[in-house]
């Protein structure tokens, strides 16, 4: 299993990565904005994206809903992370089509829980068998 973790903030894009290599997912890509994580996604296979909203350039709500009008990263199972937590927020973000939602500041139980519900959603494809056939 390949994850994208898509932040303008270098210290949280590590913080988020080591939570995702705790559940033992070590393919790990990053991203310093939506329109790096667009270019990105063109040359490499990603199973899950975890993005922060709040991003220069393209936000990460803007960078989800350009995924879902390409084919090729439509059905691409999305995280956002994020301080916006209203309920207007989640709605919005959930409607551009996230799987899940982490507001800022979280613990790392809590995006751990929210990434293993993605994982197991996927039928659990951060088996190693599956990252070493990439």
């Amino acid at each position: 299993m390949r994850v994208l973790v898509v932040d303008d903030q270098p210290t949280m894009r590590r913080i988020v990565m080591r939570m995702v290599q705790k559940l033992g997912i070590t393919d790990c890509a990053e991203a310093a904005d939506g329109e790096d994580a667009l270019r990105l996604l063109e040359e490499t296979e990603i199973d899950l994206i975890i993005t922060d909203w709040s991003m220069p350039g393209m936000s990460g709500l803007d960078f989800v809903r350009t995924l879902r009008t390409r084919e090729a990263t439509r059905t691409i199972p999305v995280i956002m992370v994020t301080s916006c937590g209203g309920e207007d927020d989640v709605i919005a973000a959930m409607q551009a089509g996230v799987a899940n939602y982490v507001v800022k500041p979280f613990t790392q139980a809590t995006i751990m829980e929210r990434i293993g519900a993605v994982v197991n959603r996927m039928g659990g494809a951060a088996d190693s068998s599956r990252a070493a056939s990439r």
